[in-house]
């Protein structure tokens, strides 16, 4: 089980890693990455109903909505923009390998100060001696890809 969650997780990044280099060619043709961030919003959500739709178990029951905080209704739309905005924007002018590189970094240094104090409400993931030269080997491998 623990091996198809990798292969899934694997296959999320390439997914990401696909959607970003037709959307920053979207940005670019419209030559306003926040329209591209739109139509990408709004066909994720049409994609998503469906799929919710076909694959889902039942409905969202309305003591579960209203028990959830506003904020969490908002708050990773608008991360999403700011960040995917910032993908569409850069990756025409550097390239996708290096800008999801760097991505990842980002996403890497977070995910170890978030995990290492439970932010976000996540589970608290203490930084260990292995995930410290995991983290040191990947960084490693990030600036080999930028560098030429």
């Amino acid at each position: 089980m623990k091996f198809l969650l990798y292969i899934l997780a694997l296959t999320g990044g390439v997914f990401l890693a696909v959607q970003a280099g037709f959307n920053s060619q979207l940005g670019g043709i419209l030559k306003q990455p926040i329209a591209a961030v739109i139509a990408s919003s709004l066909s994720s959500v049409i994609f998503g109903f469906i799929i919710l739709l076909l694959l889902g178990k039942g409905s969202i029951q309305p003591i579960t909505t209203t028990s959830v905080p506003w904020y969490l209704w908002f708050m990773g739309g608008l991360f999403s923009v700011i960040g995917i905005s910032i993908y569409f924007y850069a990756i025409p002018k550097m390239g996708i390998s290096k800008m999801i590189a760097l991505g990842l970094c980002g996403q890497l240094i977070f995910s170890l100060i978030a995990g290492k104090y439970g932010w976000l409400n996540l589970p608290v993931e203490p930084i260990t001696t292995k995930r410290l030269i995991g983290t040191i080997a990947m960084l490693i491998g990030i600036i080999l890809i930028n560098i030429k």
